[in-house]
């Protein structure tokens, strides 16, 4: 049908893997030896395999929709029990995710609806 699905569902499945990783994090913030994990998407957006069409050779190049699983171990000080998980960070990174998740459920399901009216159903 259209890029911007393919666009849309890879943000939301980045969002969905990233939540499992903050949730792995919070869940682990007492075990001894843990090392916070974290999902980039600056470099899953890198992994280009959606290219958009350019007609002129001064336009911008595409990114993809993310969808790689580029899960790296923070490197922060970690605390006595050698576990470096802050609670508040994590719980940063899950609203902001969540936010990026609701964001793209909301665009892709307003795509849906012009899609919909524009085929008069």
């Amino acid at each position: 049908m259209s890029d911007g699905f393919e666009i849309l569902e890879g943000l939301i499945r980045q969002a969905v893997i990233r939540n499992g990783v903050v949730a792995s994090n919070i869940a682990n913030v007492d075990t001894p030896n843990y090392k916070a994990k974290d999902v980039h998407f600056g470099n899953a957006l890198d992994d280009a395999f959606i290219q958009l069409k350019t007609t002129h050779a001064q336009h911008l190049k595409g990114g993809n929709s993310g969808g790689s699983e580029d899960v790296t171990i923070e490197t922060t000080e970690p605390w006595a029990d050698k576990n470096n998980v802050e609670l508040d960070v994590e719980v940063e990174k899950m609203t902001e995710n969540a936010l990026l998740f609701q964001a793209g459920v909301t665009l892709f399901s307003t795509k849906v609806k012009l899609y919909k009216n524009a085929l008069g159903r």
